[in-house]
Order: structure tokens, then sequence, then C-alpha cells
């Protein structure tokens, strides 16, 4: 009997750990490109959006086109250790993008378990963005 009780104590304790990682490892949120446009659209001002918006591209991606109104670009691979330079308190709206949105999940994933509470990925990314037709600009160095 006692066995029983160890085996079943050990599956609880399993489970709720699965559980646990589970419900940590996403917490951040998903937002399409209408619903950035749209934000970015009732700005009157792109400094009055209300988020900060971060390319986690690597330069050189930033520099042949990025969204309009990004504030930041900071490769998605230096993003734990650059991201004091995004200026967000942990309760400020951080909006990330990159290519296709793989890179961003990550960028988010890793802000959320800085303890940024407020972390969203564009769904789709610049690929979205760019089949729904919204505009570019193109940045010189």
């Amino acid at each position: 009997m006692r066995f029983y009780r160890i085996v079943a104590v050990g599956c609880l304790v399993a489970a709720s750990l699965t559980f646990s990682e589970i419900a940590q490892s996403h917490h951040s949120y998903l937002m399409t490109v209408q619903q950035l446009q749209s934000g970015l659209s009732m700005a009157r001002f792109m400094t009055q959006k209300g988020f900060i918006l971060v390319d986690v591209r690597s330069p050189e991606e930033h520099l042949a086109g990025s969204i309009p109104g990004t504030d930041r670009n900071i490769d998605f691979r230096e993003i734990q250790s650059r991201h004091r330079e995004i200026g967000a308190k942990l309760e400020d709206h951080i909006v990330v993008y990159c290519q296709s949105g793989r890179r961003s999940n990550i960028a988010a994933e890793t802000l959320a378990d800085l303890g940024y509470r407020h972390v969203y990925n564009v769904e789709g990314s610049m690929n979205a963005w760019i089949e729904a037709g919204f505009p570019v600009v193109h940045s010189q160095q």
C-alpha cells in the first residue's frame, strides 16, 4: 500500500510540474498585423502610440525594410542582454516582430521571462504585414 501512495504522490508532483511548465512557457500574447496597424493608425503621433514596437531581426534585415513606427531594432539573439535598451517598464506594452513570427516568439517569451507583463508577438510578422499590403519604411544607414 505504501508503494502505491509513493507512486501516486510522484505522479501528482510530475503532473503539477508539467502543468506549471506549460503555464510559464507561453506567457506572451499574439497580435495580428491588422491589430497592429489599427494601433498605429489610432495614434496621433508615433511617440503616443501606447506601446513600444521592436524589430528583432538582424540589423541588415531591418535596413532592408521595417514597419513604420518601429522604435528599436534588437536582434532576437541579443534581447536578453540588451532588453534595457527598449526603455520599457515591466508593465509597459511591448510589441515584437521578425520576418515570419518564429524569432519574435522567442524574443517575446524571453522578455516575458524577464518580467515584462504585456509582450505581444505579431503573428506572421513582416511576411503577414507585407501580404496585407501595409507600408514598409526603408532605413538609411
